[in-house]
């Protein structure tokens, strides 16, 4: 497969899932410099933490970077494409875009292309489109849901790390026992209308909800409703007074069951709202 090298300016990554690696592993997405929308996977998560600066979370996102990409043979979706060169030694990290000017400059590249309603959205998913990411702009949030969920990684997963330790043991004898990344307690949720009148609900995978729940954690010496309390009052509280977009992303397993609606978040854009279109 032909490969190209392209600058993108990193907007999302999802929640790690382990693999069969030694590196757990992120679905990133940007967005080109035409304004159109690239997933590439599978990076690693020491990719991520790569891009941190000064130790504050998320520090990656907004950040131009410049590497070779091919497109992926095995996934119909147009967007996705995977690294070349897995260890990113090619990759060139360039200018990150800040906040000034209300995020003038993050807008003017992130909403080039805004949906509104959620039915043309999830149409242009079918074939033979197939489009698979979008900034969607809900007309108003309508909820912050909280579910508990699973605490222990899929049983095969959990199998799977053992086996790799195991082979690893017989050759190694200083090999540590490996740990598979922490898993989120608790999916969340919005519930928003768009602007034909369409309610939905959509779960939010992204790791910027996930690193913030585990801070809260820590900060709260491990009571969970307290940091749910304070995951909520930024999801719900805070971002209600922002302008808020999400970032909407399919997952392949239900977009290729050509489900009813395939999406996900995958992250919020959250601006602070312009006071000069407030008056209109």
């Amino acid at each position: 497969m032909q490969s190209s090298r392209k600058k993108v300016l990193i907007t999302v990554a999802t929640y790690p899932l382990p693999s069969r690696s030694y590196e757990e592993l992120v679905c990133t997405a940007g967005i080109l410099e035409d304004g159109s929308w690239i997933r590439i996977y599978p990076v690693p998560l020491s990719f991520i933490k790569g891009l941190r600066e000064g130790g504050q979370t998320e520090s990656y996102k907004y950040n131009w970077i410049e590497l070779d990409l091919k497109k992926r043979t095995d996934d119909f979706r147009p967007e996705s494409h995977s690294p070349v060169n897995y260890d990113f030694r090619d990759i060139q990290l360039l200018n990150k875009i800040g906040t000034k000017n209300g995020w003038g400059n993050r807008k003017e590249i992130c909403l080039k292309e805004v949906f509104h309603s959620l039915g043309d959205l999830i149409k242009l998913s079918k074939k033979p489109n197939f489009k698979s990411l979008a900034t969607f702009k809900p007309r108003k949030l309508l909820d912050f849901v909280i579910r508990e969920d699973d605490r222990e990684w899929k049983k095969e997963w959990q199998d799977q790390l053992s086996q790799l330790q195991l082979f690893d043991n017989q050759f190694d004898s200083s090999s540590n026992p490996r740990k598979l990344i922490r898993k989120l307690p608790y999916k969340f949720y919005y519930r928003f209308e768009d602007f034909e009148g369409r309610k939905s609900m959509l779960m939010i995978e992204d790791w910027e909800i996930g690193a913030l729940y585990w801070n809260c954690l820590k900060q709260c010496d491990g009571d969970e409703l307290k940091a749910l309390e304070k995951v909520k009052a930024k999801y719900w509280d805070n971002f209600q007074q922002l302008d808020i977009y999400l970032f909407l992303g399919t997952t392949k397993e239900w977009h290729a069951r050509n489900a009813p609606n395939p999406f996900v978040i995958i992250g919020v854009f959250y601006p602070p709202y312009d006071p000069q279109l407030s008056l209109f």
